[in-house]
């Protein structure tokens, strides 16, 4: 039997588990809801009951298992496996993560942030897998980045490199989460999206982005700017050229051959794809021009629990 791992996909609403091979095939998921108010143990024991019921279900040696991979939203201490900070899971301050699923599983576990979960899952099982330079930016609740540079995933210093989400486009533009003005994440995420959408109200109010009569959905806005809604092209003009001006920065800065789009927003498709094609040019020396190609991720669904997975297949090779 090939070699099989664990990958633990933490989310603030559902938690995916999935035993994957080391092809990328997924030989069996569950989900189990994360229930953040809980106390941290409860979800841990969870996780850890689930992977102990896959395992017997599977009919698999425990032996022939390599280990656990958990991507984990927010700040990490990968080494020591402790979740430092998640915004999605506000009992987890300081979590020592990594040593209690090693206590209830006897598995060796790995713990990541859960975008360079998502490039290491590029990497091991995506269309491009096995490139030695590429990045990852998840487009959803908020923007995050992974980056492989000459077959390594680049972390800094102290862990936190790679937070290609609060990248500045806009000087002085838009709050965002972090604190800052005018991060990538404050114009081109999925809140984001829908709340730049709003302040276009006012001047077309018959939009039809708002037919609905509430704030429209990322969703929506994609679907109306296909119609040749005239407001809904403002606010997307605005979206692909904050990911273009963003996208061409780190083009300059890492060279990649692939940037690999996942996450909710990217569910828009080709029109998403096609925006930034045709404006990161513009932002791009010509040097480095067909130098790098921009590409929708192809792992969908499972892009979680397969980017989580990965995690122990990169260490452990």
């Amino acid at each position: 039997m090939s070699e099989l791992v664990f990958g633990v996909d933490l989310g603030g609403t559902e938690t995916k588990i999935g035993l994957v091979d080391e092809a990328g095939g997924i030989v069996g998921k569950r989900i189990i809801q994360s229930r953040v108010s809980d106390r941290s143990e409860l979800l841990v024991t969870r996780i850890a009951d689930t992977i102990a019921a896959m395992i017997s279900q599977a009919s698999v040696d425990q032996e022939s298992v390599l280990g656990v991979g958990i991507g984990s939203p927010g700040s990490i201490d990968r080494e020591k496996g402790v979740v430092l900070f998640s915004p999605n899971f506000p009992n987890w301050d300081n979590m020592e993560l990594k040593q209690k699923i090693e206590e209830k599983t006897r598995l060796e576990t790995f713990l990541e942030n859960d975008a360079n979960a998502f490039i290491l899952g590029e990497w091991a099982f995506g269309k491009h897998a096995g490139s030695q330079n590429m990045i990852g930016i998840t487009l959803g609740t908020g923007i995050g980045g992974g980056i492989i540079s000459h077959g390594q995933l680049i972390i800094g210093a102290d862990g936190f490199g790679g937070e290609l989400g609060h990248v500045i486009v806009e000087p002085g533009g838009p709050l965002c989460g972090c604190g800052s003005h005018g991060c990538i994440e404050a114009i081109a995420s999925a809140p984001s999206i829908s709340r730049l959408a709003s302040e276009v109200k006012k001047r077309f109010p018959e939009s039809s982005m708002f037919r609905q009569g509430t704030t429209p959905s990322t969703k929506e806005i994609f679907q109306t700017a296909s119609e040749g809604d005239v407001a809904a092209g403002i606010v997307l003009e605005r979206v692909y050229t904050a990911l273009s001006v963003a996208i061409g920065n780190y083009i300059h800065i890492f060279n990649p051959r692939y940037v690999v789009l996942g996450g909710g927003v990217s569910r828009a498709g080709k029109p998403l794809l096609d925006g930034i094609r045709d404006r990161v040019g513009r932002y791009t020396m010509t040097s480095f021009r067909d130098t790098c190609e921009i590409v929708l991720s192809e792992l969908f669904e499972d892009a979680g629990i397969k980017g989580a997975a990965s995690i122990v297949f990169y260490k452990l090779s």
